[in-house]
């Protein structure tokens, strides 16, 4: 979050204003907290190549915490905001973090977790002077505002550069810590990708940029970051809404945003009189990835929002990247876009490179040099035989055009009856269905089978999850699918495990099924 000379032409234009209190903070301010926090963590002994992390939701010392990492050559990991005190213990210690950046919402699950946690030699907590809850028994827990408070507000002597350690969500799978090399140079010149991608979503000089996303996430933190350094201003909203999404549009004057599918079908079922109320002509540019969109979703969004809708398709290992714009997805209705960056090779189980329309796992000739940290094992699985290529493991193939289609991760795959079947398709279909929230397909036990393919359904609020809607919704994905791809049947669940960056988080739904639980339809 480094706004280099922007810092002169503009010093009191906003850097960022959190939407639910209309709190904001200039760019100056924000030069003058991220050099406070660098200060304080270099002179606690944190130095170049060193690791910190944070574990907050968001909040308005967020981007000061990711900036001061930006300007002192360290690497900061951004942690799940929602994760036990377990799983962000392992998080914190694989990250090799010497300091842990917190909240007052947050320090329950951090003090479980800092026994875990024996190198974090310094807790800050974002919870305002004086705040007693900051007063624990842990003596390495301190009020974020009160240890910096003293500090220096100018650069400090030698700045680097320094950039985000993020992990890979762990949906299916242990999380994996995804590190760059950072080279020896000065904060105000990014990495080439963040320069790619800045001129591909079009920012620029006096954009007002609406973040709906959690900022742990790697795309609203490439988003935010490329906005601060373009000058422009961040609306920062603490959770999605999809009504208060639309609202901050017309109050702020936003120019771009970047969404996932989930937040385009929860503003599409508002009602007509509510999503027609604002005014949303200033948006130029929105962009959308993090999980395959419907068809009809992503048609229902270009016929209400017009032409400003991308695409893209890259994992946070930067392996390589696909995009398309609105014009070339409605020519090629279904795809995550044409290959800008990196090698694309689409290979069978053999690694035999497969023909234009076959779906194979996606591999990537390396657009950007990554290692998953502390796990030679990983990346070595993510590797090729002959080490020139990396995959996470999607599936997919290409058309005529070189226009690259998802199809599904291989960890979801079902195998039933020797058919191998990918559950994307069946999920896609059935959140198109008025009566469905989310849905999640996936493979569960079949004795004769091996797997049959289950459903499990979030109704709209007020719709009953029972045997009526199983058989409407059998029959609406008989009309549309071949037979194998139609649920055997049906559960419905009040609220799926959705992660805030749109991720389903498929493994803890399938894992019922798999550790012996009754695999018959039943309503719950």
């Amino acid at each position: 979050m480094y706004a280099g000379h922007y810092v002169d032409e503009h010093p009191d234009r906003a850097a960022f204003v959190m939407a639910s209190t209309g709190a904001a903070v200039s760019h100056a301010e924000l030069e003058a907290r991220g050099n406070r926090l660098a200060h304080l963590l270099t002179s606690h002994g944190l130095g170049p190549k060193s690791h910190y992390s944070i574990f907050m939701e968001n909040n308005d010392r967020y981007l000061e915490s990711c900036a001061a990492g930006e300007r002192s050559g360290m690497y900061y990991t951004c942690i799940n905001s929602y994760l036990t005190a377990a799983e962000m213990a392992y998080i914190v210690n694989n990250s090799e973090s010497e300091v842990l950046i917190t909240s007052a919402a947050k320090l329950d699950v951090a003090l479980a977790a800092l026994p875990e946690c024996p190198a974090v030699s310094l807790v800050l907590v974002a919870a305002g002077a004086g705040d007693e809850r900051v007063d624990g028994s842990d003596e390495r827990v301190v009020d974020f505002v009160a240890a910096t408070a003293d500090q220096p507000s100018v650069p400090i002597e030698r700045e680097l550069l320094g950039t985000s350690m993020l992990y890979s969500s762990g949906t299916t799978g242990q999380p994996k810590g995804i590190i760059r090399p950072l080279p020896e140079q000065p904060p105000d010149q990014q990495l080439p990708i963040f320069d790619f991608l800045a001129g591909l979503w079009q920012y620029r000089d006096g954009m007002v940029y609406l973040s709906p996303a959690p900022l742990y996430h790697s795309a609203p933190q490439a988003a935010v970051n490329l906005t601060i350094r373009q000058g422009g201003t961040v609306v920062i909203m603490e959770r999605f809404d999809p009504l208060e999404y639309l609202q901050l549009i017309e109050q702020y004057r936003v120019t771009h945003s970047q969404l996932v599918p989930t937040m385009f079908s929860r503003m599409l079922k508002l009602p007509a009189e509510d999503r027609e109320r604002f005014d949303l002509s200033s948006l130029e540019t929105a962009v959308h990835a993090a999980a395959p969109c419907p068809v009809q979703v992503k048609e229902q969004m270009i016929e209400w929002w017009g032409p400003i809708i991308h695409e893209y398709y890259g994992a946070t290992e930067g392996l390589g990247f696909a995009a398309c714009n609105s014009e070339e997805w409605l020519a090629h209705k279904g795809t995550v876009g044409r290959i800008v960056l990196g090698d694309l090779f689409i290979a069978d189980d053999e690694m035999n490179e497969l023909p234009p329309g076959e779906p194979g796992t996606i591999w990537f000739r390396t657009a950007t040099e990554f290692e998953y940290h502390n796990d030679p094992e990983k990346t070595a699985d993510s590797t090729s035989p002959d080490g020139t290529m990396t995959t996470v493991n999607d599936v997919g193939y290409v058309d005529a055009d070189d226009f690259l289609y998802l199809t599904d991760r291989k960890t979801f795959m079902i195998i039933s009856g020797g058919v191998n079947i990918y559950p994307q398709e069946t999920e896609n279909l059935l959140i198109t269905h008025p009566l469905v929230a989310d849905a999640a397909v996936f493979g569960v036990p079949n004795v004769d089978l091996g797997e049959e393919v289950k459903a499990v359904v979030q109704p709209m609020p007020g719709v009953a999850g029972d045997e009526e809607l199983a058989r409407v919704l059998t029959a609406f994905c008989a009309e549309h699918l071949s037979r194998q791809k139609v649920p055997r049947s049906f559960d419905f669940d009040p609220e799926l495990p959705r992660l805030p960056t749109g991720k389903l988080y498929k493994r803890l739904l399938r894992d019922r099924y798999w550790a012996g639980a009754d695999t018959t339809s039943r309503i719950v």
